[in-house]
């Protein structure tokens, strides 16, 4: 086991390059199921879900290749299973995703069902009626999903709410499937975009994205294609927040401000000064945040995985903030380990608020999840005296290197091997 060994009150200053999405990378990747070849995803961040994948490919057959810079070399036309253990998909939800190319290409599919953060149920009914809709015969076995599906014909599908998942299991599924496809209510994140334009670039006919309606006329077959990942918008965010709570001046490089535009207006509304160019954002946080409430919401709202961030950031403004989650009710397990720092927040149902102002102080927090890490780094970053951060194993699976990037900007963290859990 590791954790962060974290002694606050560093100003951080200078440059950080920003890695690729790493919601978009697990979409991408499945996505080279749907027809044999050879395909080139660069900027492909190094990561513990990432790995995940790869592995979980490489078990369906699938010669999948990660390299130290940034790509990953998939080789699909090997798949000899078309399976997905629950060895391997208890570790992220994301694996789910292999569900739709497998049906659509193979007919046949055998998924577990998924696992992930410890946080919040995410059921995945939305996917399941979506490809029943599209002609499969669904069956649970055992905490699998067994599909399966002579052929995919086309059909109008609206999703209940805006799932990402769904949304993506449910494009790829369509792509090969016979006719037309209608998906209404889909999700509109840059990383169903950047699947969507992956699709495009492979062969596939789709209308509509960016927008709530997607329209898929199906194709026979799909050809492999090169793929450049887009930014991750959550490490930007989260390092955009590390720089203001810590009353530094950060530039971040290989960036996409245009997908941050929530996130910027509020940085702004606490009392950020921000400069945005093509491909950085340059930050500078001069006094203490104003008290800024955020409502999250889907894309382009703001984003729940910022969510925890923010209750960070919010611990250092003098007065009350309320930060309530629409997404997620359940997603404040972070709440008690920064009461544990000297926070003062109380959850009301789907709202958390916080009373700012109060300096925080250096203590043994433990994570809970992915975001849950990252606010704990954050808070740490600006407590009094020393801070110790245990399961950082949670930070791995979305962050690339964030201590050694931090620590490039001034921060001082260190990870540490430890036999506490």
């Amino acid at each position: 086991m590791e954790k962060f060994v974290v002694e606050g009150g560093a100003r951080l200053q200078g440059q950080v390059r920003i890695s690729g999405a790493k919601n978009a990378s697990l979409a991408l990747m499945p996505a080279t199921l749907l027809a044999p070849g050879t395909y080139r995803l660069t900027n492909t961040p190094n990561l513990r879900d990432v790995r995940t994948m790869a592995q979980l490919l490489g078990e369906m057959g699938v010669d999948c290749q990660l390299h130290p810079d940034g790509t990953c070399i998939i080789d699909s036309r090997t798949v000899t299973s078309f399976e997905a253990p629950y060895e391997q998909v208890k570790k992220m939800r994301a694996s789910f995703y292999v569900l739709g190319p497998l049906l659509a290409r193979y007919g046949y599919a055998r998924v577990s069902l998924p696992g992930g953060c410890a946080w919040g149920p995410r059921p995945v009914d939305l996917h399941l009626k979506g490809l029943e809709k599209l002609g499969a015969d669904i069956r649970l076995e055992r905490g699998y999903v067994v599909a399966k599906a002579s052929k995919l014909r086309g059909t109008h599908i609206h999703l209940d709410v805006p799932s990402v998942g769904a949304t993506g299991n449910l494009l790829m599924a369509a792509v090969l499937a016979e006719g037309t496809t209608v998906i209404t209510n889909a999700a509109v994140e840059p990383e169903i975009q950047s699947l969507a334009e992956m699709l495009v670039a492979m062969g596939a006919h789709i209308e509509g994205i960016g927008t709530p309606t997607l329209r898929i006329e199906g194709v026979s077959e799909l050809h492999p294609a090169d793929v450049t990942t887009i930014p991750d918008r959550i490490e930007a965010g989260t390092f955009l927040v590390a720089a203001a709570m810590t009353r530094g001046t950060v530039q971040l490089v290989d960036v996409d401000p245009s997908l941050l535009t929530a996130v910027l207006a509020k940085l702004e509304e606490a009392g950020c000064q921000l400069e945005t160019g093509t491909d950085t954002i340059t930050i500078t946080m001069e006094d203490a945040p104003r008290p800024t409430d955020i409502t999250t919401a889907p894309y382009p709202g703001f984003p729940t995985d910022m969510q925890a961030q923010w209750t960070a950031f919010m611990t250092l403004a003098p007065g009350t903030s309320r930060i309530t989650d629409t997404i997620f009710h359940d997603r404040f397990k972070h709440v008690p380990e920064l009461v544990r720092l000297g926070a003062d927040i109380q959850v009301v149902d789907n709202t958390a608020i916080v009373n700012g102002g109060t300096p925080l102080m250096g203590a043994k927090v433990m994570s809970t999840d992915l975001r849950a890490s990252a606010a704990l780094i954050l808070a740490a970053l600006v407590a009094e005296n020393t801070s110790e951060i245990l399961r950082i194993y949670h930070i791995d699976r979305g962050y690339e290197r964030i201590e050694e990037k931090l620590q490039a900007l001034g921060a001082r963290i260190q990870r540490v091997a430890t036999d506490e859990f």
